[in-house]
């Protein structure tokens, strides 16, 4: 009997040229244990490795949030568990993180991570939900109210990168752009339904987009005709739209953007979720406690500014932190997804 012919071990994704340019080819940088020196080069360069995400304003946060041995914490946004993980170190011996996201594609994932960085495993509880739902997460796993609350609310270049999240441009994938792609309905599904007006309303509220009316017209009228469905056909839309005005072709891309940006807060009903989140807030904080809130559009800022402010002027808060806190030159130019980045702080 002839023994039998062992399976050929897969090979590694290939690629046009010397350099790998799709997601899915840039193998090394899905693999940082065992490409340590590739995927450095990566962040020496100024760029994020693919699949992962590099934390913001860290020194910042702890710094602002000052974290404790024993303490209770609440990270209303894992992501990647950048922040989450130099905070975990900070409270131990004794302290607790809750961990929510609504991500169930990315949440196992960043779970499996932090665990194997930690040796107490019961100082880390996850969750998968979406921080609209902070009271009812945070009092069941503290009762007694949390001494420390995170929210990071950019999106995560583990999700942004990947073209079938459909939250890129750079290549052509389904107009998806949900957080949980289980729920809800896409960005596709949405231009269906919406009106000119409303999508007029979204590209100026959630991206204070100049040309809102004008391009909310042009892409109406290709839907009408034929259903926008992936993101190229998007990008293509906004950029022939504005091809017949005096619109520069770098103004044209930061439209293309910004169009991107105001479909995914709408899909995912970012600004109602903040909302939302800012009214509980003080609900699932011990007094004394701090809450740290990370922003990276204006339509976020001004919701914190004002929900912080008034709740200064109600007694809810003991202070807030009077100007915001940017990244640093250094930061912003090693991770330029830092530079729109806002960090307030308050004390219940």
């Amino acid at each position: 009997m002839n023994d039998p012919v062992p399976d050929k071990p897969e090979r590694r994704p290939r690629y046009r040229g010397t350099h790998p340019r799709q997601f899915g080819e840039k193998y090394k940088e899905h693999q940082p244990d065992r490409y340590a020196e590739d995927v450095a080069r990566v962040l020496a360069s100024g760029r994020t490795p693919a699949g992962t995400h590099r934390p913001i304003m860290v020194a910042e946060i702890l710094a602002g949030l000052a974290p404790k041995p024993g303490q209770l914490v609440i990270d209303c946004t894992l992501g990647y568990g950048g922040h989450a993980k130099e905070i975990l170190a900070a409270i131990q011996p004794g302290g607790r993180l809750l961990g929510l996201d609504v991500d169930p594609l990315e949440l196992p994932k960043t779970e499996k991570r932090l665990r194997e960085s930690i040796s107490a495993q019961e100082s880390l509880i996850v969750r998968r939900s979406n921080f609209a739902g902070l009271s009812r997460v945070a009092l069941e796993v503290f009762p007694e109210g949390a001494d420390l609350i995170l929210a990071d609310l950019g999106l995560s270049s583990m999700q942004l990168d990947d073209p079938q999240r459909g939250f890129t441009f750079k290549l052509d994938a389904p107009l998806d752009m949900r957080m949980n792609p289980q729920h809800g309905q896409s960005a596709a599904a949405l231009l269906t339904k919406i009106t000119e007006a409303k999508l007029a309303a979204l590209l100026k509220e959630n991206a204070d987009e100049p040309r809102a009316i004008r391009l909310s017209r042009a892409i109406l009228q290709v839907q009408q005709r034929t259903p926008i469905e992936t993101t190229r056909e998007l990008a293509d839309v906004v950029r022939d739209a504005l091809s017949q005005t005096d619109c520069a072709e770098d103004e044209a891309i930061l439209s293309v953007r910004r169009v991107f940006q105001a479909l995914r807060i709408a899909v995912n009903d970012e600004l109602g979720a903040l909302d939302s989140l800012l009214n509980q807030i003080p609900h699932c904080l011990r007094p004394g406690g701090r809450v740290a809130i990370l922003t990276f559009h204006s339509g976020e800022d001004r919701r914190v500014k004002q929900a912080f402010k008034a709740g200064l002027a109600a007694g809810v808060y003991t202070s807030v932190t009077d100007t915001v806190i940017r990244a640093t030159p250094e930061e912003q130019h090693s991770n330029p997804r830092s530079a729109p980045a806002k960090l307030r702080f308050a004390v219940r």
